[in-house]
């Protein structure tokens, strides 16, 4: 798993990046972040397994975002899993961790 992000002045554009070995073989893949009230993202399968998504989020409302990724398995089981390559994490009320981005670049 990973994160990219393209900034401009007004907005910043994260790619959220699910290699085939950390999708487990999931029919479904969707993207819950908090900027959008935890609502699923879908995210696209691509021919080699992997699947992508992006989000945008206006600059100057809020700097930091938390993030988790919610895994809809073939067998319709729901698993939540952390980005491995966070920039960040912070404990959730549920007893774990959730991952954590910024929004802005790194120096």
């Amino acid at each position: 798993m990973s994160v990219s992000k393209r900034f401009t002045p007004k907005k910043v554009t994260i790619a959220f990046y699910i290699t085939k070995e950390a999708a487990l073989g999931a029919a479904k893949i969707d993207l819950l972040c908090e900027h959008n009230g935890w609502e699923p993202v879908a995210m696209k399968p691509q021919k080699n397994g992997t699947y992508r998504g992006s989000i945008t989020i206006a600059r100057g409302i809020q700097d930091k975002y938390q993030y988790r990724f919610k895994y809809t398995m073939p067998d319709g089981s729901v698993k939540f899993d952390n980005d491995w390559n966070a920039e960040e994490y912070c404990p959730n009320p549920f007893g774990g961790d959730n991952s954590v981005f910024t929004m802005f670049p790194k120096k």
